[in-house]
């Protein structure tokens, strides 16, 4: 018990229970800390989660919605989320939801009832019912990755307009003339933002700007089809801008069955930069995105939340940056 851990150190149990706390244990010296952590090991001592949660009637947990654990982006947010919440001794409780939205209500129920404190949302939809179903149940609630339409919102996010404007000024320093846009879902603020940034910013610069095909999923096999559908409808294009790295790969895969090269015939980008690109050749040109500083302010943003700091919603938007590898190349004849 906590009692005889306290008797093997020499301290009272009160110091035991804060050395063992990590919200606590700054109180403490590390001197301390360390023969307590040592006393219980050899002990075979460990906090009762349960017992604590139900005398300070919290749970120290939160919730985590993902739309694709097997999409590269996640895992990393995810590591940042974890490693931030468990720092100051919350549980992360995370749930795959398929990008389902039926799936993703009915997860968020499973948390609540876990007595979940609060929750990161990455599967967040332009309208959706899960974040309403948060503002309606007053459940404290970060979106991170993607966000909604309407205001009032804590999230974080990406600088789309940066991202897209990076790639676009690369493309266009290689003498490309025409470029297409494999886009992501646009009922996703990822997707729609990205496709709008890419039109926009065309059209700025009197360029043809209609060249998008909309994919129904963030999936390889979701490019490989719009790619495909943006040929049948204009071969001249030199170019292709994917809405991310999946996708991309879609896009490759579609010119390898077609004979085409990369970047010889089109250069193809992606977004994201998820593992291994740079081991493929050729190696996919990307927007690198910060994915587990993204997980980490998300979960610091709630843990305030959860503090009682009661400051207006902010949407924070994180800065990507280029990374030019050898899938893109100036443009063909």
């Amino acid at each position: 018990t906590i009692r005889d851990v306290a008797e093997l150190v020499g301290v009272h149990h009160s110091t035991v229970s804060r050395a063992l706390s990590p919200d606590k244990r700054d109180k403490i010296s590390p001197a301390v800390v360390k023969k307590v952590e040592k006393a219980a090991k050899k002990l075979g001592y460990y906090p009762n989660i349960v017992a604590s949660s139900l005398k300070k009637n919290r749970s120290f947990a939160v919730g985590v919605l993902v739309p694709d654990l097997m999409n590269p982006i996640f895992p990393p947010i995810i590591r940042g989320i974890q490693d931030t919440a468990e720092a100051v001794g919350y549980t992360v409780i995370t749930a795959n939801t398929d990008d389902d939205e039926e799936k993703e209500l009915a997860a968020l129920q499973m948390m609540q009832s876990r007595a979940i404190e609060g929750v990161i949302i990455a599967t967040a939809r332009r309208k959706d019912r899960t974040v309403e179903r948060c503002i309606e149940e007053d459940i404290p609630f970060v979106l991170v990755n993607r966000t909604v339409d309407n205001d009032g919102v804590n999230a974080v996010i990406l600088d789309e307009d940066h991202g897209i404007r990076s790639v676009l000024d690369h493309l266009i320093s290689l003498k490309h003339k025409k470029i297409a846009h494999v886009a992501g879902p646009q009922h996703t603020s990822t997707g729609f933002h990205r496709a709008t940034a890419f039109s926009e910013y065309l059209r700025v610069h009197d360029m043809q700007y209609d060249l998008v095909e909309s994919a129904d999923k963030f999936t390889v096999e979701e490019g490989r089809r719009a790619f495909g559908k943006l040929l049948a409808r204009d071969n001249s294009f030199t170019a292709v801008v994917a809405g991310n790295d999946l996708l991309a790969l879609g896009c490759m895969d579609a010119m390898k069955e077609m004979g085409l090269l990369v970047p010889e015939n089109i250069s193809v980008t992606g977004y994201d930069d998820i593992l291994f690109l740079d081991r493929m050749n050729p190696a996919l040109t990307t927007v690198s995105v910060p994915k587990y500083e993204m997980g980490s302010q998300a979960t610091k943003t709630l843990l305030d939340m959860l503090g009682g700091d009661e400051k207006a919603p902010v949407v924070l938007r994180m800065q990507p940056r280029l990374l030019v590898r050898n899938s893109t190349a100036v443009a063909s004849r």
